[in-house]
């Protein structure tokens, strides 16, 4: 075994770019002192086109991977399931970036180091979808979430954002320890911290006790990341505390950075012991999205009816995760797909409903259910965008993109034989339809709750637009979604 090392420069292109963006926000915002706000965002959105045009160039050729020990012990691939989530973090990326522009005029935030962190923590995110042990997952993980922390508690003079983030920030240190004791007991059984390598030490062990903890830490610890029941605590509080804009990247990229952690170390590294994690997943998603729906019934503010929200369609998205122990690598492909799917078109609708909350959001300060009210007559593009992202949301026409989702999810739940899972789901999302429906009918009713005329708020509007399209395009070819999930798949 060498330890000299090849670097691939190309392979890591995409998340260097960003962070090198990050680092010349910063540096820009130091040295300009006029339209700091256009600038920082402009700089950001050019590095991330940058960053998406490397993940093109990858994408048309083989996978490749680097900082490799042997031949199955590298710790970055650039392989079909990095980059599809890579592509996914950039796109959200693109959709927050303009929705920040309102939010850091309004809440006077200082824009550098707002676009510094934001970028920073998506590098992480990207990091993390291409990282195959162990030490590089924890140390993304963390990249993810401490900007995130800061973001949550920058609004100045705010009690509610400096408890969210602390709150936040608790909960997250203890989950990363989870994630470190676990790490380790994997380690000691394995002696390896590739994934690959564990896979094949945990083989030898099928029955190790040290090893079946370990598997349930590491769970437990990427459960805080994806707002899994019993880690979802802080969802609320720190969507309610946060920028609507950084709530939004908590939704999506957020969300997306800990799918693509547990993904990896479930189905690359912990297979052999998938009749331990299989069950308990499952259990964990139907805890996750009956909590999130039964909760989000009772909301009035529309920030914490996207919090748990937010937090149910993540326990549809373990779905798909909850195996047996006879699971194949065939039937952890197609789990694989399924979740991953789920997650694109997750995160075009949740995209729309944010930016059209922020829209929203301009012109009231108290960000209610009923504010919302003939949203259709002052701002009718908004209300379309916000109509049809609910309608994808609770899996109904036109939004044909969350009914295929669904639709895949509970078929692979019936298909691993967990026919109880899929009952569960179904009177789920019959639940949703209810808090879903009854926002949307608010902002197509007559009367105005709007005191006073909608500002440009161009960017923001222009956000609401794009992400409205793709839940349009998601919905009109679903398939382009599917085949890139089943292009990422893992197993």
């Amino acid at each position: 075994m060498s330890l000299v090392q090849h670097v691939d420069g190309l392979a890591l292109a995409p998340p260097t770019a960003l962070a090198l963006t990050a680092a010349a926000v910063l540096v820009v915002d130091l040295l300009v002192r006029r339209r700091r706000v256009e600038l920082a965002v402009g700089i950001g959105l050019l590095g991330t086109a940058v960053a998406l045009v490397f993940v093109a160039v990858l994408a048309r050729g083989e996978p490749r991977a680097t900082f490799c020990l042997t031949a199955h012990a590298c710790s970055y691939e650039a392989d079909g399931f990095a980059l599809a989530l890579q592509g996914l973090v950039l796109l959200a990326l693109a959709v927050v970036l303009p929705l920040l522009t309102g939010a850091l005029r309004d809440h006077r935030l200082p824009p550098g180091e707002a676009v510094f962190l934001l970028l920073s923590s998506a590098t992480g995110a990207m990091v993390m979808a291409a990282g195959r042990d162990v030490i590089t997952l924890v140390v993304a993980l963390e990249l993810v979430s401490l900007p995130t922390f800061v973001l949550v508690g920058l609004r100045p003079g705010d009690p509610r954002s400096a408890e969210a983030a602390l709150k936040a920030f608790l909960i997250g240190v203890v989950s990363t320890a989870l994630t470190l004791y676990g790490a380790s007991l994997l380690y000691g059984v394995t002696g390896s911290l590739h994934l690959d390598l564990i896979a094949e030490g945990l083989s030898a062990h099928r029955h190790d006790p040290l090893a079946a903890a370990a598997v349930v830490l590491v769970v437990a610890g990427f459960g805080f990341k994806v707002a899994a029941v019993p880690f979802h605590f802080w969802v609320p509080d720190a969507y309610s505390g946060a920028p609507l804009p950084v709530a939004a990247y908590l939704a999506v990229v957020s969300k997306a950075a800990g799918f693509a952690g547990l993904l990896l170390l479930l189905l690359r590294g912990l297979a052999p012991y998938v009749g331990t994690w299989g069950p308990v997943l499952g259990v964990l998603a139907a805890l996750t999205m009956s909590l999130g729906n039964l909760l989000a019934l009772r909301q009035r503010t529309v920030i914490r009816l996207l919090a748990w929200s937010s937090v149910a369609q993540a326990g549809y998205m373990l779905v798909p995760l909850a195996l047996h122990a006879d699971a194949g690598r065939k039937q952890m492909q197609e789990a694989s797909t399924a979740t991953l799917g789920y997650l694109g078109f997750y995160a075009a609708m949740t995209l729309g409903a944010f930016a059209a909350a922020s829209v929203l959001a301009r012109s009231h300060g108290a960000l209610t259910i009923e504010a919302s009210r003939g949203l259709v007559r002052v701002a009718p593009w908004t209300a379309g965008v916000l109509v049809l992202s609910l309608a994808s949301l609770a899996g109904l026409p036109p939004g044909v993109g969350g009914l295929v989702a669904k639709v895949v999810v509970l078929r692979s739940a019936v298909d691993a034989g967990y026919t109880w899972l899929a009952v569960v789901m179904a009177v789920n999302t019959v639940i949703a339809l209810a808090y879903y429906l009854r926002w949307a009918v608010v902002a197509l009713s007559p009367g105005a709750a709007t005191e006073r005329p909608f500002p440009p708020a161009r960017a923001a509007v222009g956000a609401a637009l794009v992400a409205g399209a793709a839940t349009v395009v998601v919905s009109v070819v679903p398939q382009l979604v599917m085949r890139a999930a089943a292009g990422g798949a893992l197993g």
